[in-house]
């Protein structure tokens, strides 16, 4: 039995961004014009994560309906934290951010809820659909996005196409090594790009610095060393190199393999100002062939309290049958 309010035909659907601290969801157009949202807090550990994706979406619908009961949806597009396989609409990896997530068959659940078609991808990838239709990939076929936050997540765009792996995986870009006898990763790798570049750890490689050179321990995150290496601090400024340098390792070996024209870098850590993205694009030339770098862009993510969950809603476009 399909739901009173889902109408294939219908130019809006229902973008869900789930993340560690709060669930976003709006209805959105197909050309990414939000008109209602509504956010959660995500009450990970405290409410089965699920649940609470329903609540969120049931809050929603009745709020829009309150004002417009005769609208109708095409579908829901939900964007999640963790590895998702995406034939399946199924989460499964997530971090001790989202306890208990792991497992969970979200597409079939929430197709049992709502009685309407339902896409359910990772974070990263959704943010690369509202890049492609909304942002700096707008009209281009082949880009990669990188998104450096807690951790660091990518999506690869290849001739217009998200490129998903064989269940959904592919373009897991933070767990690319940049230094094959490096810290170890909770991946189980070493050296990962994640390592040098999150703001976790820029956060946690600054705190180290300090303990060695003898400083009294002080709760610092990655927004207080972009703040002091721009006021010129020595040891936030090694942090900062290094963590430049890694990213344009990775960025080199990604040209390489992908001939991208463009590379979007998105999340907190792209916030470290026009010097961070500099050094980037001086880090990526001098380690690119020159014949594959003539033409690649680095520019930011499109800026948005929405991007996730405009992403999360388009893929209801972007994959119809």
């Amino acid at each position: 039995m399909e739901s009173a309010i889902f109408d294939p035909d219908s130019d809006y659907a229902i973008g869900v961004d789930i993340g560690g601290t709060k669930m976003n969801a709006g209805v959105v157009s197909s050309c990414g014009d939000v008109l209602h949202t509504v956010s959660l807090a995500t009450m990970a550990g405290q409410v089965n994560t699920a649940d609470r994706v329903i609540q969120t979406i049931q809050k929603l619908l009745s709020e829009v309906e309150a004002v417009n009961p005769d609208m109708r949806y095409k579908g829901i597009g939900v964007g999640s934290a963790g590895q998702i396989d995406w034939s399946a609409g199924q989460v499964r990896s997530a971090s001790e951010l989202l306890p208990g997530y792991a497992g969970t068959p979200l597409k079939a659940l929430l197709q049992a809820q709502f009685q309407m078609p339902v896409t359910v991808d990772n974070d990263v990838n959704v943010l690369a659909l509202t890049e492609k239709h909304l942002g700096a990939g707008k009209g281009v076929k082949h880009f990669l996005c990188v998104a450096l936050g807690t951790g660091v997540g990518g999506a690869v765009v290849v001739d217009g196409h998200l490129v998903h792996g064989c269940w959904g995986a592919g373009g897991e870009l933070g767990h690319l090594s940049v230094d094959w006898k490096g810290a170890p990763c909770l991946c189980g790798g070493k050296g990962c790009l994640e390592q040098y570049a999150s703001g976790t750890n820029i956060a946690r490689r600054m705190t180290e610095r300090l303990a060695a050179a003898g400083m009294a321990p002080v709760s610092i995150d990655s927004r207080e060393v972009f703040s002091r290496w721009q006021s010129g601090d020595r040891m936030a400024a090694e942090v900062m190199k290094e963590t430049i340098a890694a990213l344009g390792s990775a960025m080199a070996s990604l040209v390489h393999i992908f001939n991208p024209e463009l590379i979007i870098i998105g999340g907190g850590v792209a916030e470290a100002g026009d010097e961070f993205l500099e050094g980037i694009r001086k880090e990526i030339a001098a380690r690119t062939m020159p014949s594959m770098h003539d033409g690649v862009r680095i520019e930011k993510a499109y800026r948005g309290n929405w991007s996730g969950m405009i992403g999360a809603a388009l893929q209801v476009w972007e994959y119809a049958r």
